[in-house]
């Protein structure tokens, strides 16, 4: 027997390898295949099923290319219902691959469809459990991703899954490991704990969720302060539900390198430029009106919530980096990038084009300018939770996630010097760059974030008490 984990950082996503005598199943895989084709090429076995856990909303699947790819057979769970061919498998139905046995169990609550696997070794003996969005290391799956249907409330699926969890997990041997589709930082949960694996004991000892003492306690516990989901989540789920374009298909579009003439025509008709090179490199010199998201953060999440699905979109990137950028974003559903900035920003630049550009600065500039300028805005880009922990006193607060608010841009007025930070600085610059889209051009960005403004004595900090209490 066989299993590996294959994990996604930057979607902290984990699809599963498993191979017994020749014969493999991959567990959720990603849109781009090759690596499970690769894999079992390397070890000379045939892929036979293609487990899924249930519909993702974080990122597209590749289950149709893979079956397409090997002839396997895609198996959900019951309660599912798609608009391409799948084994909708019954409750505690039993797969057999080489040696060893998937047991599905279905485990509704996250959605309706959810279910997780069981694996059994060449023993017989329960060896692992594939829970999907079921059960993460510190946390469940959040009952609040299914909606757009009548079908259910948010409480109907807590309710469920706690008798999902209760009845079907909690059961297993202590020391059946638990192997999730996400680990720390996925918006699935509402706060996943470190680590991308635990075994049944441990979480009966530290899981919250599951020391729960009734279905009251925990459906309170799970529903509680649940985060607004990031807004391409239903698109990504009705993708895996009704099927998409082949990744070859959209690779071959978005790949079509553009000549100058051909970008400045893009550029009048409005079309999205997305600049995925690094924050540095971004700042110092970029293509008017450019949308930067750098690949080194959590980039497909990011794009799916800031970009538009429904309008073109040219890519502008690193050096050797073009593919890899078309990737990223099919995997969070994005078919609509129609080509490549040939040659990239460097080549725009050579050619003698305007562009643009980001002022950088450091934490001791503002200290030095708060004092003497009436004008500066300090407009902090983190989550609600990171500034009541600790900002600079009187900052605006309006979170990148909300920055294409209309209604909150509209707080930025022309006269204002405007001093951007996040964190640490990956999330000022894209914030940066759609407020210079939006034609608000007396920007500063302030380098290494927050964690280089509290160090700053001269700049006074406050907490927000109200909140944090």
């Amino acid at each position: 027997m066989f299993i590996k984990q294959l994990y996604t950082s930057c979607l902290s996503e984990a699809a599963y390898y498993i191979e017994s005598n020749g014969e493999a199943a991959v567990i959720d895989p990603l849109r781009d295949i090759d690596i499970y084709l690769e894999l079992a090429k390397e070890r000379n076995a045939i892929i036979k099923y293609i487990f899924e856990t249930h519909f993702h909303a974080d990122f597209v699947s590749g289950h149709i290319d893979l079956s397409k790819a090997t002839g396997a057979t895609i198996v959900f769970g019951p309660q599912t219902e798609t608009n391409f061919p799948v084994l909708v498998a019954e409750d505690e139905a039993v797969f057999h691959l080489g040696g060893v046995s998937i047991t599905v169990l279905h485990t509704p609550g996250h959605t309706l469809e959810s279910s997780s696997y069981l694996l059994k070794d060449e023993e017989g003996k329960d060896y692992c459990v594939f829970t999907g969005d079921t059960l993460f290391v510190g946390e469940v799956g959040r009952p609040d991703l299914a909606q757009g249907t009548d079908e259910v409330t948010v409480y109907e699926l807590a309710a469920k899954l706690y008798d999902s969890l209760q009845q079907k997990i909690v059961p297993l041997n202590n020391d059946v490991i638990i192997y999730p589709a996400h680990g720390p930082g996925s918006s699935c949960g509402k706060n996943i704990g470190a680590g991308t694996f635990s075994t049944i004991g441990e979480e009966k000892k530290s899981n919250y969720a599951l020391k729960a003492s009734s279905r009251e306690e925990f459906i309170k516990a799970v529903t509680d302060q649940l985060p607004e989901p990031p807004e391409y989540f239903a698109s990504t789920a009705q993708i895996n539900k009704e099927g998409y374009e082949s990744i070859d298909t959209v690779l071959k579009q978005a790949l079509k390198p553009l000549a100058i003439p051909e970008i400045k025509k893009e550029i009048k008709r409005g079309t999205i430029f997305l600049d995925t090179r690094l924050p540095e490199e971004f700042i110092l010199g970029f293509i008017p009106g450019s949308v930067n998201i750098g690949l080194d953060g959590r980039f497909a999440e990011w794009a799916g919530s800031l970009l538009p699905f429904d309008k073109p979109i040219i890519l502008v990137t690193g050096q050797g980096k073009e593919k890899e950028s078309v990737v990223r974003m099919a995997r969070v559903g994005f078919d609509n990038v129609i080509g490549i900035v040939e040659g990239g920003f460097n080549n725009w630049k050579k050619s003698g084009e305007e562009f643009d550009m980001i002022i950088d600065i450091e934490a001791d500039e503002l200290a030095m300018d708060l004092p003497f300028d009436d004008r500066i805005m300090v407009l902090d880009v983190r989550k609600p939770v990171e500034f009541a922990e600790g900002h600079v006193k009187d900052a605006l607060n309006i979170p990148l996630l909300e920055l294409n608010d209309p209604l909150n841009m509209a707080a930025i007025e022309e006269d204002h010097n405007v001093y951007i930070h996040c964190a640490s600085g990956y999330r000022s610059v894209i914030a940066a760059s759609l407020l210079k889209r939006q034609g608000i051009h007396n920007i500063r960005n302030i380098t290494g974030g927050w964690i280089k403004i509290k160090e700053e004595q001269r700049i006074e900090t406050e907490k927000d008490k109200s909140v944090l209490n």
